[in-house]
């Protein structure tokens, strides 16, 4: 872990310095890892991609202000989570209970970025554990965007057993996970609160 550390710090450095094979260096020893990283939010890889490609072109255009004593790794994290976060916020209106969401997945990432990778990753679990109709109708909601309509008419079944596995699906989830996991569900995939429920 030091060793990895020091190594951090003088690759730092060396990006301050306007060396372009330090760039080469960070490029092949973080671009998949933060592609992964990318991916448990966004769920495509394109998007992934496309976050962590801005996030190396801004790391080398103001790689002058970079601070070698701090961990370049968690900069990088956390400008990934940074990157998505104002994605998702010129995608869609925040409203006040998506706005205490994000505050507290942010108090997460400033913490530590392999525990927000854990959760992501316990969230996808989960989901992927709800039983198989629920799970489908959960994903082409929540993954995929169809409104409860789409949905009922995609796979020609009523609106109440769409909004019924759904509301399933919200309520086996918050059984399942703890309250800390809530805000990182709820951007992982959507809005999935039922804004009535959480008041």
């Amino acid at each position: 872990m030091m060793k990895n550390r020091d190594e951090d710090r003088l690759l730092a450095e060396r990006l301050k310095s306007g060396d372009r094979l330090a760039y080469d260096m960070l490029m092949d020893r973080y671009y998949v890892l933060l592609c992964n990283y990318a991916y448990t939010f966004t769920k495509n890889h394109d998007n992934a991609e496309d976050i962590v490609q801005n996030v190396m072109v801004d790391i080398w255009s103001k790689r002058k202000k970079i601070k070698p004593e701090l961990s370049l790794k968690n900069y990088l994290y956390k400008a990934v989570y940074n990157s998505f976060i104002s994605h998702y916020r010129k995608q869609k209106p925040v409203i006040y209970l998506e706005k205490k969401h994000i505050d507290a997945v942010e108090s997460i990432v400033e913490s530590n970025h392999e525990e927000m990778q854990r959760l992501i990753e316990l969230v996808h679990r989960e989901i992927d554990k709800l039983p198989k109709k629920c799970r489908e109708i959960f994903l082409l909601n929540k993954r995929d965007g169809l409104t409860h309509t789409e949905i009922s008419e995609h796979l020609d079944i009523s609106l109440k057993t769409v909004e019924g596995h759904i509301t399933r699906a919200f309520k086996i989830l918050r059984d399942r996970l703890e309250e800390r996991v809530g805000p990182v569900l709820f951007l992982v995939a959507g809005n999935l609160f039922d804004i009535r429920e959480s008041h």
